[in-house]
């Protein structure tokens, strides 16, 4: 079982610490725990019910309102808010609460109905990519255990994949070659996977290499499939040599070609860019990118 802050509520619910505690002492809405120094904290059952009142605050009941129903009450009110509900912060609201029971079944619903309702891209960057920023900070802290984590990013994977085979098999005529892929140690395989669908999307050619790709890989499929431009993602530094040596060998392979780099570790520090390199920062920059092939 997770424990939260108040501040992990704050950022989990978009209630701000000062009104959970007025709510806390004027309505009785929660009674948080306390640690052997008398230290508050939540959990699961709190951040949802909290959840569950700000869906209910924000569909216009008062908080004395919500404070006199009962919690059968609420949730029989949340259900049916949720059940006609389409806007972004009740299935936000809705993702999160999935993702803390571990509720494949509801949190599968979501997104295939966003996915109906607004095309696969859009829930990307307008759903899955907001919910992920929002539970970020969450994993760093501990709050969210690593089987939570495991569990969100299997089903995402899933969709990704299946977005990425219902994409034509032939690039268009005028489309690029691109090679992706991740060095050994990297994780963020779900922005990858998203980076081959946004260019699949785009009637672009990819080969697509995956994680824990060497050096020595990269040299023999550059030889065989002749990229036009190389995508990787770095976020943690390599082992045994620093980011700027990594990255002039990996500019070295491909002299003659662009190679893309997002990631902590490019973004965020002051790193030596070799000359053939450009630096895609987030989503946006990438997707304005695209828009220039």
């Amino acid at each position: 079982m997770a424990v939260y802050s108040i501040k992990d509520l704050e950022k989990l619910t978009g209630i701000r610490a000062h009104t959970i505690r007025i709510w806390e002492q004027r309505y009785g809405l929660l009674e948080p725990s306390r640690t052997d120094t008398n230290i508050r904290y939540y959990q699961d059952e709190d951040l949802k019910f909290l959840i569950n009142v700000s869906l209910l605050n924000r569909n216009g009941l008062k908080i004395s309102k919500i404070a006199a129903l009962s919690k059968e009450e609420i949730s029989k009110k949340v259900r049916e808010i949720t059940k006609q509900g389409t806007e972004f912060e009740t299935r936000l609201d809705a993702l999160t609460i999935a993702m803390i029971e571990m509720n494949e079944p509801v949190f599968d619903k979501i997104i295939s109905d966003y996915i109906r309702d607004i095309g696969f891209e859009r829930t990307m960057t307008e759903l899955l990519y907001p919910f992920l920023d929002k539970l970020g900070a969450l994993w760093l802290t501990g709050s969210i255990n690593h089987v939570q984590e495991s569990f969100i990013s299997y089903i995402i994977r899933r969709k990704v994949t299946v977005a990425i085979d219902a994409e034509p098999v032939l690039p268009s005529k005028d489309g690029k070659r691109f090679l992706i892929f991740l060095p050994a140690g990297e994780t963020q395989e779900l922005s990858l996977l998203f980076m081959h669908y946004l260019l699949k999307s785009r009637g672009q050619s990819v080969l697509y290499l995956g994680q824990n790709t060497t050096l020595s890989d990269l040299h023999l499929a550059g030889e065989i499939y002749d990229p036009d431009y190389v995508f990787t993602i770095i976020t943690e530094a390599p082992k045994r040599i620093t980011v700027e040596d990594y990255l002039q060998r990996l500019s070295g392979i491909f002299p003659d070609r662009r190679v893309l780099l997002s990631g902590y570790q490019v973004m965020a520090r002051q790193v030596d860019m070799p000359s053939n390199a450009r630096i895609l920062a987030g989503l946006d920059d990438t997707l304005s990118f695209l828009e220039e092939l």
